[in-house]
């Protein structure tokens, strides 16, 4: 995210060009860091963090939400050469402990909030609680530390994040500092952000979106941060307007959240000019454009970060950019793909600014072949060479022998008035292959004759693409980040309380699915929907 020819720029430098910076930096909960103060701050927690140095990796976990000592541990990690590991907030006992012995974690840092999920648990690291009294008592100790920096190139590794774990176990990518700074500054620049500006953090620092997107932006601009504990959909544009908010940026589902809350006539008299993340439904992106009175930049991005799509001006709605080289759509072949094909998004040219996952070449070696980036995106581009998304190669679904992606038939059932969410899975067929299943969250009552006669007039919804069951839910299940755990849902298939609806036949009819109208000898097990 980078231009070509410019130099990638460190985080280290960033924070250092700051240091004599006596505008706002961050703001939190009432509190305001100028950035020289901030870069204080850090400086201590270098010092701090250098004292807790033991032989082995220097890997720091941080298991908190979006605070100023997240910030402060940040930047101070890159102070002392030290290896921040996003820990995500939302893992719980054994699977928590994987992350930590995977990161090579020395010590685990976390507050009052979160330390007592790590009571008990048998980590390998030592535990620090930020809120306690030894923490300050050691904090005390590191105060006023000289300003020092071990030097960094952009190929050094700052942090490790885990990926969502939405299609398995959460892998941990190799974030560097040029892969933090560069797209910062890209970003900074792109919309003009500078010293007036205030960008707002609220999705969780754990994830690249947040670091990325959004604190590496008021960093590299010059911005003041304000960082918010957790997103509030009902407390985002409050917020917009008391800190002077005029860049933020999202993953998943926030926009449509924001939307859901009580529409106001002044909603658009607020200082925000650019929204900008990632996958949200075009629905969304024009409905909060308007309502809020600002751009919404939906780009294509991942944990990953091995690609990078270009959106020209012009770019049609739900596109993910323009295919230029030296991206490419491939077959599993590594043949091209014609216009209106499906296949995956590739960089031929290499990893791009993938850096790879951390103890685990095997993952690597699928994601790099042939000295090409596989992105694991199933895309297609129409004549004009824009792109849109299908799904991930994990969901595939194969119906009568064809290969369909989830995201086309989940952007169809979107048009229908009353759903407000849609998630399309796989689910077995009883000789072979898959069925398509949907879970939706809709708004009021759910007509399964209505919406058999919206389907039917979906022109470019094929036969084999119609949903042949249908759970009507009152949430998905989601990451930390808002993504949809669909493994979960297809593993939970139809043994669900929620009423799930299907066509026995090849008629555009549904009908409620219980042990008694199954005619297919479905795998009910202990959690079957209503008899």
């Amino acid at each position: 995210m980078t231009a070509q020819g410019d130099q990638v720029p460190t985080v280290t430098e960033l924070l250092l060009a700051r240091a004599e910076d006596a505008d706002p930096g961050l703001v939190f909960e009432g509190r305001q860091w100028t950035w020289a103060e901030h870069l204080r701050e850090c400086a201590d927690r270098a010092a701090l963090l250098r004292s807790l140095r033991r032989p082995g990796p220097f890997h720091v976990g941080v298991l908190m939400d979006n605070t100023p000592e997240f910030s402060f541990l940040l930047g101070g990690a890159a102070l002392a050469g030290a290896v921040v590991v996003g820990l995500n907030t939302s893992r719980r006992g054994e699977a928590l402990v994987r992350d930590i012995k995977l990161a090579d974690c020395q010590v685990v840092l976390t507050d009052s909030r979160y330390v007592e999920l790590l009571q008990g648990l048998e980590i390998g690291a030592r535990v620090l609680d930020v809120d306690s009294a030894a923490w300050h008592v050691s904090a005390y100790r590191h105060q006023y530390a000289p300003l020092e920096a071990v030097p960094a190139t952009p190929d050094d590794l700052l942090m490790l994040i885990f990926t969502s774990g939405t299609s398995g176990e959460p892998k941990a990518v190799r974030c560097t500092h040029g892969k933090i700074a560069g797209p910062g500054r890209m970003l900074a620049a792109r919309y003009g952000l500078g010293q007036g500006d205030t960008t707002y953090v609220s999705m969780p620092m754990f994830h690249s979106n947040a670091i990325i997107a959004g604190w590496a932006v008021g960093l590299a601009a010059g911005a003041r941060i304000a960082l918010r504990r957790r997103f509030s959909a009902s407390g985002f544009l409050e917020d917009v307007r008391d800190y002077g908010v005029t860049y933020a940026n999202y993953v998943g589902k926030p926009l449509s959240y924001v939307l859901s809350t009580p529409e106001k006539p002044d909603d658009a008299d607020n200082p925000l000019k650019v929204m900008f993340g990632n996958e949200a439904n075009a629905r969304d992106v024009e409905a909060f454009a308007t309502r809020f009175g600002c751009q919404v930049v939906d780009a294509y991005g991942s944990t990953e970060g091995g690609i990078v799509v270009p959106r020209p001006p012009g770019t049609p709605q739900g596109s993910l950019g323009h295919l230029d080289p030296p991206l490419a759509v491939l077959d599993p072949s590594g043949a091209p793909c014609p216009p209106g094909e499906v296949g995956e998004l590739v960089n031929t040219s290499g990893a791009g600014q993938f850096a790879g996952y951390y103890k685990d070449s095997s993952a690597d070696a699928d994601r790099v072949r042939d000295g090409r980036f596989w992105s694991g995106d199933l895309v297609y581009q129409d004549e004009d060479g824009y792109l849109f998304f299908v799904g991930r190669t994990s969901e595939w679904l194969r119906v009568d022998g064809e290969n369909l992606g989830a995201g086309p038939i989940e952007r169809v059932l979107l048009r229908h008035p009353s759903v407000a969410e849609a998630a399309v899975y796989a689910v077995p067929d009883p000789h072979a292959g898959d069925q398509v299943m949907a879970a939706l969250v809709v708004r009021g009552e759910f007509d399964p004759d209505e919406f058999a006669e919206f389907l039917a007039a979906q022109t470019d919804l094929g036969p084999k693409q119609v949903p042949r069951f249908l759970r009507i839910t009152a949430r998905l299940p989601r990451t930390a980040t808002y993504k949809v755990l669909k493994r979960t849902l297809s593993a939970q298939r139809w043994r669900t309380p929620d009423t799930v609806w299907w066509r026995p036949g090849r008629e555009l009819e549904f009908e409620p699915l219980t042990p008694s109208s199954d005619p297919i000898r479905l795998d009910w097990g202990a959690r079957s929907v209503r008899p």
